[in-house]
């Protein structure tokens, strides 16, 4: 991205597990020049464990630090961190979930939110949190965009796209049992997972956005033999998402879906269920791939990929995802403008 120092969005970067590589790659991203050159970075944490995570990848980095209560200068020509001083690297055990780190990583990301609701960041970007250890913080904790509506107080449809280099992923069930998803299947669940797609592929410049529709069942159904979902209820939203307007066709068989897509006729899939979709995705690119949460009011990304516990501390934590979700994030404020 091109951008001058006053064209740059800020983006906020939330340090997220620290028993995983999250240390590591927050570090990484700030010595990226390509990442400073994109965005003005403030990083949200705690020093002692991001340095931490700087000896680990190897790199230093110069920053502004500031106290969790300081404005953030609207000027400074390098990162800033905000030391929220609420974890000693002592206490952590790599590869290890924990409460301590579940809590590190939500106040780090609550804050970061809190950010762009105040007007001094136009985007956040997390490094990978480990869910685990969420729900050990915080035991009613569902998922990121649950959380995320929470502290936002936000009220509508919001969903996880999977962007992997232009080809993104979306979902009508995400994270809930296999066993209750051909129940979750309706004809305004579709319809609305389509609308929502539609607005967040224009958000990220596609014009006119073109999406593909997975098939449920094996080989579509069958015309009925392997089941009526795509007859009664897949179908049915394709052709009420044509009448408003929306490019989409299927339902496609989902074993091929993605073939069609990678090679560039679609440039969404929207899948029944989380894996049908996050297996072909991270086939094509697990260590490239970023997550979007899609429905609020500004860019959230984060890589797709996990915590990586068996990884923690060795230094060899690729940098691809996070560098593509940071990038993701600031290019996606800059068109908001």
């Amino acid at each position: 991205m091109n951008t001058t120092s006053k064209s740059r969005p800020t983006v906020a970067l939330a340090m997220g597990d620290p028993a995983g590589i999250s240390p590591e790659l927050t570090a990484k991203l700030v010595a990226l020049d390509e990442a400073r050159a994109a965005a003005r970075l403030i990083v949200v944490g705690d020093k002692r464990v991001f340095d931490a995570g700087a000896a680990v990848a190897n790199v230093a980095v110069e920053m502004d630090v500031l106290g969790a209560d300081d404005a953030i200068p609207p000027d400074s020509g390098q990162p800033v961190f905000v030391d929220l001083k609420h974890l000693d690297p002592a206490a952590v055990v790599r590869g290890v979930a924990s409460r301590e780190g579940g809590r590190f990583a939500l106040d780090n990301y609550r804050h970061a939110l809190q950010l762009v609701t105040s007007g001094q960041a136009q985007a956040v970007c997390f490094t990978p949190f480990n869910k685990q250890a969420m729900r050990l913080a915080d035991p009613f904790y569902d998922d990121e965009i649950g959380f995320t509506a929470g502290v936002l107080g936000t009220t509508g449809a919001a969903t996880e796209f999977n962007v992997l280099e232009g080809l993104w992923n979306a979902r009508v069930t995400s994270h809930v049992p296999l066993a209750k998803v051909a129940a979750l299947l309706t004809t305004d669940a579709i319809v609305g997972a389509l609308e929502l797609t539609v607005t967040a592929l224009r958000a990220a410049g596609f014009e006119p956005p073109r999406i593909a529709v997975a098939a449920f069942n094996p080989h579509a159904g069958d015309g009925g033999n392997f089941g009526r979902e795509e007859i009664d209820v897949i179908a049915p939203a394709v052709l009420r998402a044509k009448a408003k307007g929306i490019g989409v066709e299927g339902p496609f068989p989902a074993d091929t879906v993605f073939v069609r897509a990678r090679r560039g006729d679609f440039d969404a899939v929207l899948t029944m269920y989380h894996d049908q979709g996050q297996i072909a995705m991270k086939l094509m690119g697990f260590d490239r791939g970023v997550t979007l949460l899609g429905g609020f009011p500004f860019p959230i990304c984060t890589p797709a990929h996990g915590t990586a516990y068996e990884i923690a501390g060795k230094g060899i934590a690729n940098l691809g995802a996070a560098r593509a979700a940071l990038l993701l994030a600031a290019e996606m404020a800059v068109r908001a403008r």
